[in-house]
Protein backbone atom coordinates (compact mmCIF):
# COMPACT_ATOMS: atom_id res chain seq x y z
CA UNK A 1 0.00 0.00 0.00
CA UNK A 2 1.38 3.39 -1.04
CA UNK A 3 0.67 6.28 1.33
CA UNK A 4 -0.23 9.53 -0.44
CA UNK A 5 -0.95 13.13 0.56
CA UNK A 6 -3.14 15.34 -1.65
CA UNK A 7 -2.75 19.11 -2.00
CA UNK A 8 -5.47 21.08 -3.81
CA UNK A 9 -7.19 24.33 -2.92
CA UNK A 10 -10.64 23.10 -4.04
CA UNK A 11 -12.29 20.54 -1.70
CA UNK A 12 -14.21 18.86 -4.52
CA UNK A 13 -10.98 18.37 -6.45
CA UNK A 14 -9.32 16.76 -3.42
CA UNK A 15 -12.29 14.42 -3.07
CA UNK A 16 -12.14 13.49 -6.75
CA UNK A 17 -8.42 12.77 -6.61
CA UNK A 18 -8.90 10.64 -3.51
CA UNK A 19 -11.52 8.54 -5.28
CA UNK A 20 -9.34 8.06 -8.37
CA UNK A 21 -6.21 7.19 -6.42
CA UNK A 22 -7.86 4.75 -4.02
CA UNK A 23 -9.95 2.98 -6.68
CA UNK A 24 -7.30 0.32 -7.37
CA UNK A 25 -6.84 -0.61 -3.72
CA UNK A 26 -3.05 -0.15 -3.84
CA UNK A 27 -2.97 3.53 -2.82
CA UNK A 28 -4.24 5.04 0.43
CA UNK A 29 -4.71 8.78 0.93
CA UNK A 30 -3.23 9.54 4.34
CA UNK A 31 -3.47 13.33 4.38
CA UNK A 32 -5.25 16.16 2.53
CA UNK A 33 -4.43 19.87 2.53
CA UNK A 34 -5.48 22.99 0.67
CA UNK A 35 -1.90 24.29 0.43
CA UNK A 36 1.64 22.92 0.87
CA UNK A 37 2.06 24.98 4.04
CA UNK A 38 -0.67 22.92 5.74
CA UNK A 39 0.96 19.54 5.11
CA UNK A 40 2.24 17.67 8.15
CA UNK A 41 3.59 14.67 6.20
CA UNK A 42 3.25 11.73 8.58
CA UNK A 43 5.85 8.96 8.03
CA UNK A 44 3.46 6.78 6.00
CA UNK A 45 3.22 9.42 3.25
CA UNK A 46 5.55 8.36 0.41
CA UNK A 47 4.22 10.52 -2.43
CA UNK A 48 2.57 13.95 -2.48
CA UNK A 49 0.03 14.55 -5.27
CA UNK A 50 -0.43 18.29 -5.75
CA UNK A 51 -2.47 20.50 -8.04
CA UNK A 52 0.03 23.24 -8.86
CA UNK A 53 -1.57 26.67 -8.95
CA UNK A 54 -0.74 28.79 -12.03
CA UNK A 55 0.77 31.61 -9.99
CA UNK A 56 2.38 30.04 -6.96
CA UNK A 57 3.64 32.62 -4.49
CA UNK A 58 7.28 32.69 -3.44
CA UNK A 59 6.40 31.24 -0.04
CA UNK A 60 4.73 28.28 -1.75
CA UNK A 61 7.79 27.76 -3.94
CA UNK A 62 10.04 27.61 -0.91
CA UNK A 63 7.68 25.14 0.74
CA UNK A 64 7.70 22.91 -2.35
CA UNK A 65 11.48 23.02 -2.35
CA UNK A 66 11.52 21.77 1.24
CA UNK A 67 8.82 19.14 0.69
CA UNK A 68 10.46 17.92 -2.52
CA UNK A 69 13.64 17.14 -0.62
CA UNK A 70 11.65 14.92 1.77
CA UNK A 71 9.09 13.21 -0.47
CA UNK A 72 8.44 12.45 -4.11
CA UNK A 73 5.96 14.98 -5.51
CA UNK A 74 3.56 14.51 -8.43
CA UNK A 75 2.45 17.90 -9.77
CA UNK A 76 -0.84 18.10 -11.69
CA UNK A 77 -0.90 21.15 -13.93
CA UNK A 78 -3.03 23.02 -16.46
CA UNK A 79 -0.84 24.43 -19.21
CA UNK A 80 2.90 25.26 -19.26
CA UNK A 81 2.91 28.23 -16.87
CA UNK A 82 2.96 26.19 -13.62
CA UNK A 83 5.58 23.84 -15.08
CA UNK A 84 7.94 26.74 -15.72
CA UNK A 85 7.84 27.54 -12.01
CA UNK A 86 9.40 24.15 -11.33
CA UNK A 87 12.54 25.18 -13.21
CA UNK A 88 13.55 27.20 -10.15
CA UNK A 89 13.35 24.13 -7.91
CA UNK A 90 15.82 21.28 -7.50
CA UNK A 91 13.65 18.27 -6.79
CA UNK A 92 15.31 14.83 -6.70
CA UNK A 93 12.15 12.84 -7.48
CA UNK A 94 9.11 14.44 -9.06
CA UNK A 95 6.47 14.00 -11.73
CA UNK A 96 4.44 16.34 -13.93
CA UNK A 97 1.09 15.32 -15.43
CA UNK A 98 -1.84 17.29 -16.85
CA UNK A 99 -4.68 17.72 -14.37
CA UNK A 100 -6.97 15.66 -16.59
CA UNK A 101 -4.65 12.65 -16.86
CA UNK A 102 -6.46 9.26 -17.01
CA UNK A 103 -6.85 7.50 -13.64
CA UNK A 104 -4.49 4.63 -14.52
CA UNK A 105 -1.84 7.10 -15.69
CA UNK A 106 -2.18 8.93 -12.39
CA UNK A 107 -1.81 5.73 -10.37
CA UNK A 108 1.09 4.51 -12.53
CA UNK A 109 2.88 7.81 -11.89
CA UNK A 110 2.47 7.40 -8.13
CA UNK A 111 3.92 3.89 -8.35
CA UNK A 112 6.85 5.14 -10.41
CA UNK A 113 7.62 8.00 -8.03
CA UNK A 114 7.59 5.60 -5.10
CA UNK A 115 10.33 3.68 -6.96
CA UNK A 116 12.40 6.83 -7.40
CA UNK A 117 11.63 7.48 -11.07
CA UNK A 118 10.95 10.84 -12.71
CA UNK A 119 7.61 11.05 -14.56
CA UNK A 120 6.89 13.55 -17.34
CA UNK A 121 3.83 13.77 -19.56
CA UNK A 122 4.89 13.86 -23.25
CA UNK A 123 2.95 17.07 -23.91
CA UNK A 124 4.72 18.86 -21.09
CA UNK A 125 8.27 17.69 -21.79
CA UNK A 126 9.18 20.81 -23.73
CA UNK A 127 8.63 22.99 -20.68
CA UNK A 128 9.87 20.54 -18.07
CA UNK A 129 12.39 21.49 -15.38
CA UNK A 130 14.81 18.81 -16.54
CA UNK A 131 18.00 20.28 -17.99
CA UNK A 132 18.01 20.21 -21.77
CA UNK A 133 21.65 19.20 -21.88
CA UNK A 134 22.53 16.39 -19.54
CA UNK A 135 26.15 15.56 -18.77
CA UNK A 136 27.67 12.90 -20.97
CA UNK A 137 28.63 9.62 -19.37
CA UNK A 138 32.25 9.31 -18.35
CA UNK A 139 32.77 6.14 -20.35
CA UNK A 140 31.24 4.66 -23.46
CA UNK A 141 29.07 1.59 -23.21
CA UNK A 142 31.03 -1.62 -23.71
CA UNK A 143 27.96 -3.02 -25.47
CA UNK A 144 25.22 -0.72 -26.82
CA UNK A 145 21.57 -1.32 -26.03
CA UNK A 146 19.52 -3.04 -28.71
CA UNK A 147 16.52 -1.20 -30.23
CA UNK A 148 14.17 -3.37 -28.14
CA UNK A 149 16.10 -2.65 -24.94
CA UNK A 150 15.86 1.07 -25.68
CA UNK A 151 12.09 0.68 -26.12
CA UNK A 152 11.87 -1.06 -22.74
CA UNK A 153 14.04 1.61 -21.10
CA UNK A 154 11.87 4.42 -22.46
CA UNK A 155 8.69 2.74 -21.23
CA UNK A 156 10.42 2.23 -17.89
CA UNK A 157 11.01 5.98 -17.73
CA UNK A 158 7.24 6.51 -17.99
CA UNK A 159 6.78 4.60 -14.74
CA UNK A 160 5.19 1.52 -16.30
CA UNK A 161 5.30 -1.79 -14.44
CA UNK A 162 6.69 -4.93 -16.12
CA UNK A 163 3.17 -6.14 -16.94
CA UNK A 164 2.30 -2.83 -18.61
CA UNK A 165 5.54 -2.80 -20.61
CA UNK A 166 4.83 -6.35 -21.77
CA UNK A 167 1.34 -5.35 -22.92
CA UNK A 168 2.63 -2.29 -24.78
CA UNK A 169 5.27 -4.30 -26.65
CA UNK A 170 3.29 -7.51 -27.11
CA UNK A 171 5.82 -9.64 -25.25
CA UNK A 172 5.77 -11.68 -22.05
CA UNK A 173 6.68 -10.37 -18.60
CA UNK A 174 9.51 -12.91 -18.55
CA UNK A 175 10.95 -11.32 -21.70
CA UNK A 176 10.63 -7.86 -20.13
CA UNK A 177 12.60 -9.07 -17.11
CA UNK A 178 15.24 -10.50 -19.46
CA UNK A 179 15.56 -7.13 -21.22
CA UNK A 180 15.72 -5.27 -17.90
CA UNK A 181 18.53 -7.53 -16.72
CA UNK A 182 20.47 -6.75 -19.90
CA UNK A 183 19.77 -3.02 -19.55
CA UNK A 184 20.99 -2.96 -15.94
CA UNK A 185 24.15 -4.82 -16.91
CA UNK A 186 24.98 -2.62 -19.90
CA UNK A 187 24.27 0.65 -18.09
CA UNK A 188 25.88 -0.44 -14.84
CA UNK A 189 22.63 0.24 -13.00
CA UNK A 190 21.46 -1.43 -9.80
CA UNK A 191 17.75 -0.61 -10.11
CA UNK A 192 15.04 0.97 -12.27
CA UNK A 193 15.65 4.53 -11.08
CA UNK A 194 19.38 4.33 -11.75
CA UNK A 195 18.77 2.81 -15.19
CA UNK A 196 16.49 5.71 -16.12
CA UNK A 197 18.98 8.25 -14.80
CA UNK A 198 21.83 6.71 -16.78
CA UNK A 199 19.60 6.47 -19.84
CA UNK A 200 18.86 10.19 -19.60
CA UNK A 201 22.55 10.99 -19.22
CA UNK A 202 23.39 9.03 -22.35
CA UNK A 203 20.58 10.50 -24.42
CA UNK A 204 18.79 7.17 -24.73
CA UNK A 205 15.59 8.66 -23.31
CA UNK A 206 14.31 11.77 -25.12
CA UNK A 207 13.43 14.82 -23.03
Amino acid sequence: MIGVAIVASVPALRAGLRALLEASGEIRVVEEASSPAELELPPEVEVVVAVLEPAAREAARRRWQTLGAERAVLFLVEGPEPVQMLSSLSLPVYGVLPLGAPPETLRAAVRALREGLIVLAPGLVGSSPLPRELPAAEEELMEPLTPREIEVLRLLSLGLANKEIAARLGISEHTVKFHLSAIYSKLGAANRAEAVRRGLQRGLIPL
